[in-house]
């Protein structure tokens, strides 16, 4: 099971109006969406070392930055990622192509 880790801001409007079709969307394509707010300092921690393996001191993230993670509560492993804000349609087309099969 893939799990997408979107992590945001809460004064980030991009990342607010995502957050209309995101998670839906990685439902559709049988992934696990996890949202980390970096507000939220418990969830942050917890998924922290993923973030700053792709990012070790967050230069060129987006906002909002999502990984496409294997197990990120453990060995993890990242897929992919997508940066940035997009229509709903593209970030389907361009999450879909970041997963196996």
């Amino acid at each position: 099971m893939l799990h997408v880790l979107k992590f945001s801001s809460e004064d980030c409007g991009t990342c607010h109006r995502m957050s209309h079709y995101d998670a839906a969307v990685c439902d559709e394509l049988g992934c696990t969406f996890v949202s980390v707010m970096l507000q939220d300092t418990d969830l942050y921690r917890r998924y922290r070392k993923v973030l700053l393996t792709q990012y070790p001191n967050k230069e060129g993230m987006g906002w909002p930055t999502y990984l496409v993670v294997s197990d990120p509560e453990g060995e993890f492993t990242i897929h992919g990622e997508l940066r940035g804000g997009m229509p709903k349609g593209d970030f389907r087309s361009r999450l879909s192509a970041l997963l196996p099969g």
